[in-house]
């Protein structure tokens, strides 16, 4: 199995991977053989130009700076493992001309399961990316490879780096080690600075087609073909949440709660209280993460730190501070994830009120949420497809408030008094 073949309907980009993966081997190969170091290109290539090492014009495909950018699910990730592990594949094959990239391989292996030295794959749970930790990575960005081909940065959060964080990564990107490869993940360009995107590649994802995701679902997961369906047509492409609704039976639990909210809005009181059970879950979902993961690095900090149980249990003097900082994360890692799943339900609603319009309209477009058919003629019936826009443009305006800071409370329940008024 190729490093490609987790790519879901993606097939331009793994094309164009696979290409610069082999420019790439090209490189290390002549660095080999020359004892020299050559440079990657590194002028702005959003058309395909560059400047190859020496300074003549760039054939390559390869650069040293990479933006992958697609709606969320379209697997933007993934691609930029797979790109990892192909820079680092050592498969014998590539002396007799065959791709990097074939997956089996200790260079595509260790890379793929998150082992290898030369690839650090930085994803957050907090609401941000700050300076601190962006320059950690920058000093890792200098280093030469360890044993690997490349020194690789897969920042797979980079919509959430804070100005000043986007600044000291643009210094690395202007001025790149011979052998790092940084490869960026956002929704968007425009979720990136633009001096930090003139200077990479841009690759742009498309959500894959619902037969892709069922596809992927049933051969990769094992999910059984009518779940699969059921899970990716619910989501629309989407492929992590598919794979989750498809495997956790509380996602679906979750997911028919939230379809079953534009039937509960009748009156004032209703909406109040479909706006609590909202955030109740969502803060119970917090709650559940918290108490798998918070206990279990609290224990492994105090025991680094020296708090045997022998003293009591008490810290070390002069490390309270360190304690009190991964509180603070423990914290803004919960509200990461309240607002996480608040995002997803909103989502689903967006969906619900999708599938009314379209029923609205006699589009021939595919309903998504068959399961909750009922509901969707019912509220089709009794609306207008203007009702139905104002209320997806209340789904939407309560995302941008969350994302603004806004209370959660205050958020849902005027979300939820909108869509009563229509």
């Amino acid at each position: 199995m190729a490093v490609w073949d987790d790519l879901v309907g993606q097939q331009r980009v793994a094309e164009q991977l696979a290409a610069a993966a082999r420019d790439a081997d090209g490189f290390v190969t002549a660095d080999a053989e020359a004892a020299g170091e050559h440079s990657l290109p590194t002028a702005p290539v959003a058309d395909g130009s560059g400047t190859a090492p020496g300074g003549a014009s760039a054939a390559s495909k390869m650069t040293h700076a990479w933006l992958f950018t697609g709606p969320p699910g379209s697997g933007r990730s993934t691609a930029a493992r797979a790109f990892a592990a192909a820079l680092q594949c050592v498969s014998p094959d590539r002396a007799l001309g065959g791709p990097p990239g074939c997956g089996f391989c200790e260079g595509c292996h260790t890379s793929l399961v998150g082992t290898h030295a030369d690839v650090e794959v930085v994803r957050t749970d907090l609401l941000s990316i700050g300076v601190k930790e962006t320059r950690d990575l920058v000093r890792r960005a200098q280093l030469s490879p360890a044993g690997g081909r490349w020194q690789v940065i897969v920042l797979e959060d980079a919509d959430r780096l804070t100005e000043g964080a986007g600044n000291v990564l643009l210094k690395a990107i202007e001025e790149p080690a011979p052998r790092t490869v940084w490869l960026l993940c956002a929704p968007s360009v425009e979720d990136v600075l633009p001096t930090i995107r003139s200077r990479c590649r841009l690759l742009t994802l498309r959500t894959p087609s619902v037969d892709a995701v069922a596809d992927v679902l049933m051969r990769r997961d094992g999910i059984d073909p009518g779940l699969a369906a059921a899970a990716a047509r619910a989501t629309q492409g989407h492929i992590g949440r598919a794979r989750r609704l498809a495997t956790d039976e509380r996602a679906r639990a979750h997911r028919s709660a939230v379809l079953k909210l534009p039937l509960r809005i009748d009156d004032i009181g209703g909406c109040l209280r479909a706006a609590q059970e909202l955030v109740d879950a969502a803060a119970e979902d917090a709650k559940q993460v918290a108490e798998e993961v918070d206990a279990k690095e609290t224990e492994e900090l105090r025991a680094a730190l020296g708090a045997a149980s022998g003293t009591g249990g008490k810290l070390p003097r002069g490390t309270a501070g360190v304690m009190k900082d991964l509180q603070d994360r423990q914290k803004r890692r919960a509200t990461r994830t309240q607002r996480d799943t608040l995002d997803l339900a909103l989502t689903d609603l967006t969906g619900f009120y999708r599938d009314v319009l379209a029923l609205q309209l006699g589009s021939s477009v595919a309903i998504g949420n068959t399961e909750a058919e009922d509901a969707l003629r019912r509220i089709a019936e009794s609306s207008s497809p203007e009702r139905t826009l104002r209320r997806i443009e209340a789904v939407l305006a309560c995302r941008d408030a969350l994302d603004r800071n806004v209370a959660p409370l205050l958020a849902v329940e005027a979300m939820t008094l909108a869509l009563r008024a229509g």
